[in-house]
Order: structure tokens, then sequence, then C-alpha cells
């Protein structure tokens, strides 16, 4: 099993939508994906922003790929660098750290990505 940024087992990031590069729901990695799809974020509206001004809208659904369009709220599997990008620029969304594949820190300390830790205090019910 894959390792998280904590040294544990890697947890599902999200199955509604379905994300991970793979569509498992989980941030893992693998030859073919050279974004590295290895960050779970909660999408923030700022995030959506700046990921559109990049050139990566993830707003806008494509059903013809299987992608629901991402809003404020949703989880998904970012791509390193593009996490990174946001944190440069001040608008990183929070991110699921046992959801986060093992090699995120090769590019991302711990330090840093503990500050953004998501913590779901809700119920579920």
């Amino acid at each position: 099993m894959a390792k998280n940024v904590l040294g544990t087992d890697l947890s599902c990031c999200c199955s509604n939508p379905m994300t991970g590069f793979y569509r498992t729901g989980y941030c893992t990695i693998g030859a073919d994906d050279h974004g590295l799809h290895t960050v779970c974020a909660v999408i923030t509206a700022d995030f959506l922003n700046f990921s559109a001004q990049v050139g990566n809208d993830l707003s806008t659904p494509h059903p013809e790929v299987g992608f629901p369009g991402l809003q404020p709220g949703d989880k998904w599997c970012l791509c390193v660098q593009r996490w990174v990008e946001a944190y440069q620029q001040n608008c990183a969304p929070q991110v699921v750290l046992k959801a986060c594949h093992i090699s995120v820190i090769e590019h991302v300390s711990l330090e840093v990505l503990k500050q953004f830790a998501f913590t779901d205090n809700s119920s579920h019910n």
C-alpha cells in the first residue's frame, strides 16, 4: 500500500467526485502521471480562480473525459507543482495530510503542509 506524508497508509482523498489521476479516489502516482496528482486538497474559490488564471480551468465540467467540474469544498488530487505555485501566490488550498502521497514531501516540506492541514470536524451521517 502507498504511504502518505505522515508515513502511514494512504487514505482515500475523495470518491464523489471521483478523483486521482487514475480515478480511484486516491492521490497515487504512476509512470503516466506526468503532473504528479499527489496533493489531496480541499478546493477553494480562490484556488479555482488562480488555476483558471494560469490556464487550468477546473470549474468547468468536461463530461467527455469524466470531469465533473469542481466547486469550493470538493476534495481533489492536485498536481504538486500547481499547489506549490498557489502557495507562492498565497492562495493554496488546505490539504488532507493522510491522503497526500508521500512523494509530496520531495517538493513541499511537511512543516508547510501541516500549516495547511484540513481537519474535518463535521459529523458524518
